[in-house]
């Protein structure tokens, strides 16, 4: 039997960092993968596509012109699915040729076939062709991720009822859709096909949506979906979702009301892809919805040697923090010194506009009785904003009053997920407002809506009246 000092079951962002780490310390190390090709989920239907999905959506419809051109302005007068898929087939190739790359430079072994658990160190591998093997861990990293949820009360056919994995093989863009489910998911991709002038119609049982990122943020984000004529159904339940004679779908809500669409996307929700691990064996058990308990330091789960990482264990359930949590998963997992998860980190969100966040909310600050002042600025208000032909876009800072921290940052607009990064640097190096205040920025630039929030908080919270006492 084959012995390895880490094993990793997947090979999605937190899986290949891990088997990159690890492989950099000089330890011998495998992944499985039951895909057929490596990348897991983000690679072949999650972030990667999605995002490639948003670009090309953006750049063929002009999106980002219309400001200067009018809502009319088109790139491509006629936009095909074909058109959003040919652009998504040459990045996700590149994305995989990357990576098996980096695991041949690693001398990172890899295997494809299903993964499950004989013994806390020990796995069983199927591959296609029936063949079976086993393998022995030291130690053991699940970062399987998840699939879409599929309840039995949906009628899904692949075409006309689908789920965010079926929507990337569409044949055709529908001049209506329904998403069920305000999620980051259903969001996503709802104003994507809003921005390719679906109309869309947008259901979910809350009556908020986007409930961790900062409210004020919300609302102005809602703003702008309702003004470009989104139709938001919060607060309401799809009873009965079917299929009519005609060839489109008919949702019957709570409320009583009925919406014929020509396309429903189920996104509410996903399911941790536990179920073929044989976790009995291994003494762990998944939750309801397949994910697993993790100690949030070291990502080992109730089991010695073993961990998890990635969506597979929840919130936030992002690529940037999956990588993060698998390294430091790694590290611990082959004895090297751990890393601390970062206290503070960004949160992105690829609708149509971004939203971007990182540190504490306003509301956050309220409950945790912190004093505070908001810096708050306009693209429009930037030369760059006028140039680009931006009517939208805001960006919000929250400072204490009390050390003139940078607490809190969030964005939502044109390049967000790109611009909370200074944001996230002088928050988690302990800046205060003096930082965006004292210092210059590039112009013109979006980036300068930091100067001006830095401002409009600084206007309010007055100079310091001692700079040394401050300092210390």
């Amino acid at each position: 039997m084959n012995q390895y000092d880490l094993i990793v079951v997947g090979s999605g962002p937190a899986g290949r960092r891990a088997a990159i780490q690890a492989a950099k310390l000089d330890k011998k190390v495998l992944v499985i993968e039951k895909g057929s090709r490596v990348g897991g989920v983000s690679v072949h239907t999650g972030t990667i596509p999605s995002k490639t999905m948003r670009e090309t959506a953006l750049n063929l419809s002009g999106w980002r012109e219309r400001g200067f051109y009018g809502q009319s302005y088109r790139v491509k007068q006629e936009i095909s699915a074909e058109d959003l898929r040919q652009r998504l087939l040459i990045t996700l190739n590149h994305e995989v040729e990357v990576l098996e790359h980096q695991f041949a430079r690693n001398r990172v072994q890899h295997v494809r076939g299903k993964a499950s658990f004989l013994a806390p160190d020990t796995l069983q591998i199927t591959k296609d062709d029936g063949e079976v093997m086993h393998v022995l861990g030291k130690s053991i990293l699940l970062a399987v991720g998840t699939r879409p949820f599929r309840p039995d009360y949906m009628p899904f056919d692949g075409k006309t009822v689908i789920d965010s994995d079926e929507l990337l093989q569409m044949e055709r863009l529908p001049r209506s859709l329904v998403v069920i489910g305000a999620g980051v998911i259903g969001i996503e991709y709802a104003t994507i096909f809003s921005a390719l002038d679906t109309a869309v119609t947008l259901i979910d049982p809350k009556s908020t949506m986007l409930d961790f990122i900062d409210k004020e943020i919300v609302e102005d984000f809602t703003y702008q979906l309702r003004d470009r004529n989104m139709k938001l159904l919060l607060g309401q339940k799809a009873e009965k979702v079917e299929h009519t004679p005609e060839g489109k779908v008919s949702i019957t809500l709570d409320s009583g009301r009925t919406i014929v669409t020509e396309m429903v996307l189920f996104a509410a929700g996903r399911m941790g892809a536990t179920d073929t691990l044989n976790l009995a064996a291994a003494g762990l058990e998944a939750d309801s919805r397949g994910r697993l308990s993790v100690n949030p330091e070291t990502f080992e789960t109730s089991v010695p040697g073993i961990f998890a990482a990635g969506d597979v264990i929840g919130f936030p359930s992002l690529a940037s923090t999956s990588m993060e949590q698998g390294r430091i998963a790694a590290r611990v997992a082959v004895g090297a010194i751990g890393m601390e998860p970062q206290k503070y980190f960004p949160y992105g969100i690829y609708a149509v506009p971004e939203i971007s966040t990182c540190g504490l909310t306003e509301e956050e600050m309220k409950e945790r009785g912190i004093p505070y002042e908001c810096g708050i600025a306009r693209f429009r208000e930037t030369s760059r904003g006028h140039i680009m032909g931006l009517d939208t876009g805001l960006l919000k800072l929250i400072f204490s009053l009390k050390t003139r921290r940078l607490l809190g940052v969030h964005i939502v607009g044109e390049g967000a997920t790109e611009l909370v990064h200074i944001g996230q640097a002088v928050l988690n190096l302990k800046g205060t407002v003096e930082y965006f205040v004292e210092n210059t920025f590039n112009y013109p630039t979006l980036a300068e809506a930091y100067k001006i929030a830095g401002l409009d908080a600084w206007n309010r919270m007055g100079d310091i009246k001692n700079r040394n006492e401050a300092i210390k």
